[in-house]
């Protein structure tokens, strides 16, 4: 880890401030935890350390929606130690963790449990979401009054469903009450019928469990009707489908709170990559078909999905050997984050600066937090990338206690140089 420093000027770099949509060479210095000047003009006085970072891209922290640390309830998977590890690795300085931990995140001692274990982990900011229900069982509601003075940013029933639809109508009320964004995985448990894989060629050829478009779809459209007439802000949590995010578009264009992010690896990978029973390329919701990916595509690029997320679900080697149906679903994502969407740079689908709002900006305002930004004043939560060099992702080099990716041996350009947290160097990559 690199050493500590009180101060740092960062030279000539490639500033991305998707806030104020700032995109040109300059100099930004960091005293005492906050970005203090951001311009052409160099900064008077002296710094503890100045970086020429002529060539490299300087962004806010990643803000990562959606990540599990697996702690409590599945340490023999990953620790928040090492977890947190692996963001600063990442450069992910901020990260969500949702309520489906064992116990479930519904009373205020959970809450501080989880922030407890990350303050001692350091170098990275968690929040949490807060259940929506009791036990996550989808029938009383938990105490959202109580969730929010603990911390919580918002809340969800992560991928449960609920007992009926009056609770979900009771539930955004409740919410809307406490200005509390609600956090839904958008699937028709139902419709889903414990299935793994997209309805499609694919599954049907290789006798898996479809899932269809549907399950997808009619919750959506379950949830845009409630906030229809409720008012509540909801916020759509990895989208596989390109008709949700045609749904999503309708909903924005009426004006209505809603947002939704989607998956890094959904905006790559395909049902056909499933073929061969590839356990690595079981996720929930499953992959869709290509139609789909590029679909989600182009609402990433017009900003309908304003949010790129990890999905970070860390197992051991046990949880992926079984056969298909019987694997655990979820990729170890945090290190995969920002080589993919750098690669959606690369493949022209996002310019740099549309990536650090997806990546940055737009995922802290869905959460109400204060970073994302490089405003004067602003946390001093940075990364410095390198646009240029060429390598090769390695599952055996994770940083995270999980090596569970099917994006082992893909070469990547651009690469994370370094991160600070709060103006201190978390992460180093020697280079």
């Amino acid at each position: 880890m690199a050493k500590q420093s009180a101060s740092v000027l960062i030279r000539n770099a490639r500033i991305l401030d998707p806030a104020s949509r700032l995109d040109a060479t300059g100099h930004v210095g960091v005293r005492n935890g906050l970005i203090t000047s951001v311009g052409k003009k160099l900064p008077p006085g002296k710094f503890d350390e100045t970086i020429d970072a002529k060539g490299l891209w300087l962004m806010p922290g990643i803000v990562d929606l959606c990540a599990r640390l697996r702690e409590p309830g599945a340490t023999h998977k990953a620790s928040i130690a090492s977890e947190l590890a692996a963001a600063r690795a990442a450069g992910v300085t901020t990260l969500c963790v949702p309520p489906d931990t064992r116990p479930v995140v519904d009373t205020p001692a959970m809450v501080d449990r989880i922030q407890s274990k990350a303050a001692q982990a350091g170098g990275a900011r968690v929040v949490v979401l807060g259940a929506l229900t009791q036990g996550l069982a989808g029938e009383a509601l938990a105490e959202m009054s109580a969730l929010k003075q603990a911390g919580c940013v918002g809340v969800s029933n992560a991928a449960f469903g609920l007992r009926d639809s009056l609770v979900g109508r009771r539930a955004l009320e409740y919410a809307k009450g406490l200005d509390l964004t609600v956090h839904v995985t958008p699937q028709n448990p139902a419709l889903a019928n414990n299935g793994c894989a997209h309805e499609g060629p694919v599954a049907t050829r290789l006798g898996l469990p479809p899932i269809p478009v549907a399950a997808e779809v009619s919750a959506i459209r379950f949830w845009i009707s409630l906030v229809e007439d409720t008012g509540a802000r909801v916020h759509f949590g990895r989208l596989s489908t390109a008709r949700g995010a045609e749904m999503i578009e309708t909903a924005q264009a009426r004006k209505l709170p809603i947002t939704a992010d989607v998956a890094a690896h959904q905006l790559f990978l395909t049902a056909e990559d499933v073929d061969g029973f590839n356990e690595q390329c079981h996720v929930m919701p499953p992959l869709r078909s290509k139609e789909d990916r590029d679909g989600l595509r182009e609402a990433v690029k017009r900003g309908v999905i304003s949010a790129i997320c990890s999905d970070h679900q860390p197992h051991e080697a046990d949880a992926k050997i079984n056969p298909f149906p019987l694997t655990e679903p979820g990729i170890s994502a945090l290190e995969s984050l920002l080589p993919l969407v750098l690669k959606l740079i690369e493949e022209g689908v996002l310019t740099p600066l549309q990536a650090a709002q997806r990546l940055c900006f737009a995922p802290s305002a869905i959460l109400g937090t204060d970073v994302g930004r490089l405003g004067v004043d602003a946390p001093a939560d940075l990364i410095l990338v390198d646009p240029s060099p060429r390598w090769t992702f390695s599952a055996a080099r994770l940083v995270s206690a999980g090596r569970n990716t099917p994006f082992d041996g893909i070469e990547f350009r651009g690469r994370l140089v370094r991160t600070w947290r709060q103006g201190q160097p978390v992460f180093d990559a020697g280079v």
